[in-house]
């Protein structure tokens, strides 16, 4: 088999503070951003990196939810524990230098893990926890 990862979903809770945050904090292109039925998704994708995309998405487009879904899908969003993305850069520490200097929500500063890699974590206006590891 030949696959690759195409575009991978992560919700948001507002539009323009998700774009935001991927355009102009981590400096992610707008590949995409449809409106339709009150309702908002926008593509992003790492400048140089056309094939992997994300589709930031309303949680309430998700087909066949119940209100008690909906309400635990967002309690879980606020706590950043429902949907989560791990990124990678060869400049850990001057990347979150930069997500510090844009009043980011840190999570976690870099840090040695001892599974091998050091990273840090932020989270999106939205609450997705976003690692970013540091590449070799």
């Amino acid at each position: 088999m030949n696959l690759s990862i195409h575009s991978s979903f992560l919700p948001h809770t507002d539009a323009q503070a998700s774009l935001a945050f991927y355009r102009d904090t981590l400096g992610f292109e707008v590949r995409n951003d449809v409106a339709y039925g009150g309702m908002h998704w926008i593509t992003v994708g790492p400048a140089g990196q056309s094939a992997t995309s994300i589709v930031l998405y309303p949680p309430a487009a998700t087909p066949g939810l119940t209100d008690d879904e909906r309400r635990t899908i967002a309690e879980m969003m606020a706590k950043g524990t429902f949907a989560s993305l791990l990124l990678a850069t060869p400049d850990l520490e001057g990347t979150f230098e930069r997500l510090q200097a844009r009043n980011t929500e840190i999570v976690q500063e870099p840090t040695d893990q001892p599974y091998g890699v050091r990273d840090c974590a932020v989270r999106d206006p939205a609450g997705n926890l976003i690692r970013i590891q540091q590449t070799r």
